[in-house]
């Protein structure tokens, strides 16, 4: 059989070598110079291969059809990519958060071994290579069209990724190929994105501010409902905060209802419990003790112990309480206002930036119209789909990059794990 994979990311590579393994032809077109240039860039360039949760947590951990890639997550496992890596002689740590990486802590190392497994199969890859029509005919692929010509094909695979970080080539080019073909497209939103936010002063005033160790809420102020719950890092920008936390989080806000007009009626805020190891009971003992050993000097300068110098100034306008009172002056109400702003600091959520700066789509090809077990198209014979253009997503943590290993190594013609 002759197989096309259109899409040189880590779905298509894993694709196109499964195929191969297979015994089909195969060749890898990528419109890129080189493969796996997103790939790359995450992990912020060390690679967040995929996480040590057992698979079951997988599903959990992906919001947008989850369900849908059970047996794409039983067939592939995150041990299997693991095992992949280790016999191309990549080694893998785990780090906070189950995430596993390089330990070389290089992307490149891990497109590497990508790129010499592809070698060593002598898979053919055409690089600078923009496929512009998939060829059907009576509902069986024949081919695609591409600046080449037409290349003949039984078999086409299609993972071009969505529309996050078009400068790595996920532009939605694969959607108008699928939406040529009849495939329903479900409307494209940024996911894992970082979040605007009303109070712009407050937040330019934080900017670079990274925290750690803070419990975060995405409460709908009008329900009085907490939409998101979460524990980690996250970090103040210009336009209003980021960070590991902020990005999971914004998975569920973009599929919140009515989430647009909530934001823009400011209902939607961020809740920060700075302190979150604390009661607010055991917070006021330790305010206390740092009250009584700096008594005699003004409020401003009594918190340094308790926060980072760059928060100091944000926390005392939020408090209400005179930034040169006497600490020795501080009432017991104002002490209390205090621990509340410490436990629940608010910020008024405004919108999501742009799909550009997303790490991943929500949306794409419709998982009604995919066969989980093979990710074969129910509409096109031998059209088969992998990666980010499928609609699902998962949170941060190396659960998207699972998604594009288990979804092309199914599509590949993968049916039982390698390993």
């Amino acid at each position: 059989m002759k197989v096309i994979v259109i899409g040189g990311g880590p779905a298509g590579m894993l694709a196109a070598i499964t195929a191969k393994q297979k015994g089909n032809e195969v060749i890898l077109l990528e419109k890129m110079p080189f493969l796996g240039k997103k790939l790359l860039i995450t992990g912020k360039g060390r690679c967040n291969i995929t996480s040590s949760l057992d698979m079951e947590e997988f599903i959990k951990n992906t919001p947008g059809n989850g369900m849908f890639l059970y047996s794409c997550y039983q067939k592939f496992t995150n041990e299997d990519i693991i095992k992949f890596l280790n016999k191309q002689g990549l080694k893998v740590k785990e780090e906070r958060g189950n995430r596993i990486f390089p330990v070389t802590d290089k992307s490149q190392d891990v497109l590497n071994c990508f790129i010499s497994k592809i070698k060593e199969l002598k898979i053919i890859v055409k690089n600078n290579t923009k496929v512009d029509d998939i060829i059907v005919e009576d509902n069986n692929i024949k081919g695609v069209k591409s600046k080449d010509g037409i290349i003949k094909a039984d078999k086409v695979i299609l993972a071009t990724g969505g529309k996050s970080y078009p400068l790595t080539g996920s532009t939605g080019d694969g959607y108008i190929l699928a939406k040529k073909l009849g495939h329903k497209i479900v409307e494209i939103k940024p996911s894992l994105v970082p979040l605007e936010s009303h109070d712009k002063a407050i937040c330019k005033n934080l900017q670079g501010l990274s925290l750690k160790n803070v419990e975060i809420k995405m409460i709908d102020k009008e329900k009085n409902k907490i939409i998101y719950k979460d524990f980690g890092e996250m970090i103040f920008t210009h336009f209003g905060v980021s960070g590991p936390t902020i990005l999971s989080g914004s998975a569920h806000l973009v599929r919140y209802s009515k989430i647009e007009k909530k934001m823009k009626e400011q209902n939607i805020t961020l809740s920060i419990d700075l302190k979150p190891a604390l009661s607010e009971e055991k917070l006021n003992a330790r305010i206390l003790r740092d009250f009584e050993e700096y008594k005699n000097k003004k409020f401003k300068n009594s918190l340094d112990k308790l926060l980072p110098q760059k928060m100091i100034e944000t926390i005392i306008e939020k408090s209400n309480i005179d930034a040169d009172k006497k600490v020795n002056e501080i009432t017991k109400t104002e002490r209390k206002q205090l621990v509340s702003t410490l436990k629940n600091l608010e910020i008024s959520i405004k919108g999501f930036r742009p799909i550009e700066e997303a790490i991943i789509t929500r949306g794409g090809i419709s998982t009604k119209e995919i066969d989980p077990k093979t990710m074969e198209s129910k509409l096109i014979k031998g059209l088969f789909f992998a990666g980010e253009i499928i609609d699902v997503d998962a949170y941060t943590g190396g659960f998207n990059l699972q998604i594009a290993y288990s979804t092309g190594y199914v599509a590949g013609g993968g049916e039982n794990r390698p390993f």
